[in-house]
């Protein structure tokens, strides 16, 4: 009983952080607003509340249109990407698996590259040709991995998948670097994209992730069982029927999911599905019916307050949230992971 009293108590600690690091978002930036107004505004946007006489336009422009959608899809994109890394890790008994190491974002990078140097983001699709690229590339690269590992490795051992997905990922990033020197004329626009990037991203763009998440993560919640099977091992999980090849491609495939949507989206943003699994593990131990849950919402937490980071520390300019998240996120990960070691 006092386990789940305790637990209840970090759960409510940590959304209250999360409000106040949002409202925090929206207040900051190269404009500092009044959060009385910000209340207003938003009042108004949802039950149609009189606006205040002092409150312009411009004022909320830069409210509903720019920063509550900019700060919301950064909150989406750090859960899915810290979920993703909680069920990879957990699948492939690696502290530093990611989809990142699996080549799903050199996959979604190789995808938006070719959509930049064909010029394709006015035509078929519009402003989602590009992540729709992405999309396609990274699911397609994952599928490879998964049944080059099959094909090496009848188990789908861990190991096999990491190696794979490295391989694969130096192969496509170099794939990129010769697309790119054969289009001089957009290196800086791929290169951009490739730090990750929140800016003027809207709430279509929130719409169509929304769903998608929500699925993947509620699919990948209610295997928590299964997860915690596999984490004692093979054995535990064929004492009780399951199927761990199988398994271990649906929890792989509907990660890289996650991961594909995020990056395909606003760029490639690392360390976060790393870093917030292990913190998340740390505060509420191993059982994934926890873990799930406060992983995403403390891998949402990281990302906003990192993108807050990246508009307010030179303003008005702004540092792409990708470079953020690696100067914040390497040094803690380097620290915690070798000092585990030591011990």
């Amino acid at each position: 009983m006092q386990k789940r009293v305790s637990y209840k108590i970090k759960i409510f600690i940590i959304i209250i952080i999360i409000i106040v690091i949002l409202f925090l978002s929206i207040i900051l930036g190269s404009i500092s607003i009044n959060p009385i107004n910000i209340i207003n505004i938003i009042l108004h946007k949802i039950f149609n509340i009189p606006l205040k006489e002092d409150i312009t336009k411009n004022t909320i422009s830069i409210i509903w249109l720019l920063r509550i959608p900019r700060v919301c899809l950064a909150f989406l994109i750090g859960a899915a990407l810290s979920t993703s890394g909680c069920i990879l890790q957990s699948t492939l008994k690696n502290p530093l698996a990611s989809s990142y190491t699996l080549g799903v974002s050199s996959g979604a990078a190789l995808g938006a590259s070719i959509a930049m140097i064909i010029n394709f983001q006015n035509q078929l699709l519009g402003m989602f040709t590009i992540p729709i690229f992405g999309l396609v590339f990274a699911m397609l690269t994952i599928s490879i991995v998964i049944i080059f590992s099959s094909q090496v490795d009848k188990q789908i051992s861990g190991n096999t998948i990491i190696l794979s997905g490295v391989v694969f990922s130096i192969f496509i990033n170099s794939l990129q670097a010769l697309l790119m020197s054969f289009s001089q004329d957009n290196i800086k626009n791929i290169i951009f994209w490739q730090m990750g990037s929140f800016s003027f991203k809207g709430f279509e763009y929130i719409l169509i992730l929304l769903p998608i998440m929500i699925i993947c993560i509620l699919f990948l919640y209610s295997k928590h069982m299964e997860l915690d099977i596999l984490t004692f091992g093979e054995e535990s999980a064929l004492s009780i029927g399951i199927d761990q090849k199988k398994m271990k491609w649906v929890l792989i495939f509907v990660s890289a999911v996650l991961t594909g949507v995020s990056v395909s989206f606003v760029g490639i943003i690392g360390f976060i599905d790393l870093i917030a699994p292990h913190i998340t593990r740390k505060i509420f131990g191993s059982s994934h019916k926890l873990v799930i849950v406060a992983s995403s919402l403390i891998g949402g937490i990281f990302m906003v307050f990192a993108d807050m980071i990246s508009r307010i520390i030179i303003a008005p300019e702004e540092i792409p949230v990708g470079i953020v998240t690696s100067l914040l996120g390497a040094p803690f990960f380097g620290y915690i992971y070798f000092r585990g070691n030591k011990k």
